[in-house]
């Protein structure tokens, strides 16, 4: 019976080290996998200040890169490089930071359009992009970003219409639009009331 007992401690402590493994190597995929979204990114901007200097897609994680900060989960909350003098476009990959609270990457020379995968970041609060030379639409995608305060696109080159969905966002508070090309109406329910 003694022996019995502590075959199943044995058994107990290796599954408990199993497990700390196992929750160590998922933090360290959704660090890593951060980190290759960022990397991404890194390689579609032109950098000519070397902002981006310290992004190494060596490292295990991407939360000692500067301008980049991270929660106590080491999981990617803010991004930010506004008035960085990086010019080139945004990559889909930026959907996969699903814990980003912040988006600044205003002050720039910024081109092609807005990904619709940024629709995916849940917990994003603030997108800004306003003064680069953005193109295209407002994707409707980011009517999914439910968490969304402030939403900054002014001083780009959009075009068509604001999306209808953006009056689901309740949170929304700031939306400038200002000095871009877009047409048709402007929304006057949900947030666009105020």
């Amino acid at each position: 019976l003694r022996f019995h007992t502590m075959e199943l401690q044995s058994l107990f402590f290796s599954f408990l080290f199993c497990f700390s493994l196992t929750l160590t190597a998922v933090h360290l995929a959704a660090a890593n996998s951060e980190g290759d979204a960022l990397y991404t990114l890194k390689r579609s901007l032109s950098d000519p200040d070397n902002v981006l200097q310290s992004w190494d897609p060596t490292l295990v994680s991407p939360c000692t890169w500067f301008h980049v900060t991270c929660n106590q989960n080491n999981r990617v909350t803010r991004v930010d490089l506004g008035n960085s003098n990086l010019s080139g476009h945004l990559v889909p990959e930026l959907g996969k930071l699903e814990h980003l609270q912040y988006l600044e990457l205003y002050k720039n020379n910024i081109q092609g359009t807005i990904p619709p995968e940024l629709g995916n970041l849940k917990s994003l609060v603030s997108l800004d992009l306003y003064n680069n030379n953005i193109s295209g639409t407002i994707p409707p995608s980011l009517g999914k970003l439910k968490n969304l305060v402030f939403l900054r696109l002014n001083d780009n080159r959009l075009t068509g219409p604001i999306p209808k969905e953006l009056v689901g966002i309740s949170s929304l508070k700031v939306v400038d639009v200002s000095n871009n090309n877009l047409c048709g109406t402007i929304p006057t329910s949900g947030p666009f009331e105020h």
